[in-house]
């Protein structure tokens, strides 16, 4: 920089040199502050963005590790639970088999040894928790092995050596009330509605297996726990495939083995009851009993049984089923779940059967044989039920009995041959007309395929039928009657037991 001179008067030529240079140095010393302030701005800046990065990343790594923890935390807790829930069970299955030993020290040590079991589980489950560390992760123990779940081991030789191909016919027989070859027939008829595929946790439980657990608990009636014992099952698994099969029985095989006959069967079938009772045109023996069941927890007064109450001097509740049989012992039509306060002629007239012979003609110019407890109507036939009968009413109603005998046999038979049906049952009430309709199909399938069933089995029927209200509904079936009595009796068809 050149700075300007000026002589003044007196001579002086460098004052105001001097002046200029003092206020360039100051400038740049201005200048370099402010410099030495933006760097300071952007260092603190830098570091302030440099903080909050930090942080964040900080916090990323806490949620990682929360997340963790908590998954941790949360497996643990279903492996623990897991464990608890199969140590009670076991316990209870040690104290229902206690309660139903005879030997009292047996009953002691199996309770004992549950309680053991309870106890052990308990303090390896607080141990366990333990070992959960603030990052979330498991302590290995001192000897480096893995703790693992405990599985009760069920044992499956009964049901092995049902499968064997030389297992006794008479005895695959009694336990399932059929032949090896009907049992075969029905898994290969429901192989496509009940097979499960495998998956990675478990194999699934084959199809005969799943038959063989619910045709076994319907045959006899034992309770779950001894299904479970028998087929090597848990019990609740045993539940679940008692009703699966019988909804596959029910979607499957009974539109194919319970249906009504097609004119050339109830030609035949009119034949046979015609052979069997001298009457005419029927084509079908209808009767209606009474399934006990447990009290359910709504509408417990449409479910009492007044009759079978009174008669057993304990109380009972029921539903009904009524069936429409033909000579051979075969059902053709079903009407199940009705509550057991409401009589014959009411479960008559909510059936579907009734709906079709009334309004579409189902049965026009043929007869269903009834009971006292049914009305007669232009299509059902029933005995006479007013005092001071005449020898030709007396004939009619014993040739009815051979009728209605028909029926109460092919129920003394299903009751026999699936014997669930004879004790009052755990399942659900809303689940017993599929588990009903199940037995029904099952006793067709029997009937149909002539399997003989042990005489010893077999089962009275005993149901208090009431008489309705209005018994005589049609003039016109009243005549008829009238007239197929007078036909027996003279043209030496009624016999003479009434006498």
């Amino acid at each position: 920089m050149k700075a300007a001179v000026f002589r003044n008067e007196d001579g002086d030529e460098e004052e105001e040199e001097e002046e200029e240079v003092c206020n360039v140095f100051d400038g740049g010393e201005v200048e370099s502050k402010r410099n030495n302030e933006t760097k300071n701005l952007k260092g603190f800046f830098t570091s302030l963005l440099l903080m909050e990065e930090h942080e964040k990343q900080d916090q990323e790594a806490r949620n990682a590790a929360s997340r963790r923890e908590m998954s941790d935390f949360q497996s643990n807790y279903r492996k623990r639970a897991r464990t608890m829930s199969d140590y009670y069970s076991d316990l209870n299955d040690y104290y229902a088999d206690a309660e139903e030993s005879e030997d009292i020290n047996l009953k002691k040590s199996r309770v004992s040894r549950a309680v053991a079991s309870v106890a052990v589980a308990a303090s390896e489950i607080e141990a366990e928790s333990s070992e959960i560390t603030g990052s979330g992760s498991v302590r290995g123990t001192g000897s480096g092995q893995q703790r693992r779940l405990w599985v009760k081991d069920r044992s499956r030789a009964w049901w092995e050596e049902c499968s064997r191909l030389d297992y006794p016919e008479e005895d695959f027989k009694k336990a399932f009330r059929m032949s090896k070859s009907t049992f075969e027939l029905i898994c290969d008829e429901l192989n496509s509605a009940v097979a499960k595929e495998d998956t990675a946790l478990r194999n699934a439980i084959p199809v005969r297996q799943r038959v063989a657990v619910c045709i076994w608990r319907l045959a006899t009636g034992e309770p779950l726990r001894l299904v479970s014992k028998k087929f090597g099952l848990g019990i609740s698994t045993c539940h679940k495939l008692v009703l699966e099969v019988c909804k596959a029985i029910k979607d499957v095989l009974m539109p194919k083995y319970l249906q009504w006959p097609d004119d050339e069967s109830l030609r035949n079938i009119r034949e046979r009851f015609e052979s069997i009772s001298g009457i005419p045109n029927v084509v079908g023996s209808m009767y209606t009993t009474h399934i006990p069941i447990i009290a359910p927890k709504i509408s417990v007064a449409a479910y009492f049984n007044k009759r079978h109450t009174e008669r057993n001097q304990k109380t009972s509740y029921s539903i009904t089923i009524q069936a429409v049989v033909n000579p051979k012992g075969v059902f053709t039509d079903l009407c199940i779940g009705w509550p057991g306060s409401m009589p014959d002629d009411q479960v008559l007239e909510k059936s579907l059967l009734y709906q079709r012979a009334n309004n579409g003609g189902l049965l026009k110019g043929m007869w269903v044989a009834g009971g006292p407890g049914h009305p007669l109507l232009d299509w059902v036939l029933v005995p006479y039920t007013q005092q001071n009968l005449t020898w030709t009413q007396h004939a009619f109603n014993e040739k009815m009995s051979e009728v209605q005998r028909v029926a109460k046999e092919a129920f003394g038979r299903l009751k026999g041959r699936w014997a669930c049906l004879q004790k009052r049952t755990e399942v659900k009430l809303q689940d017993l007309p599929t588990v009903l309709g199940a037995c029904c199909v099952l006793h067709n399938i029997c009937e149909m395929r002539e399997e003989k069933m042990d005489p010893e089995l077999m089962v009275e029927v005993i149901d208090d039928e009431v008489l309705p209200e209005n018994a005589l509904r049609s003039v016109n079936a009243m005549k008829a009657r009238d007239t197929i009595s007078h036909n027996l009796l003279h043209h030496g068809l009624a016999g003479t037991s009434f006498l």
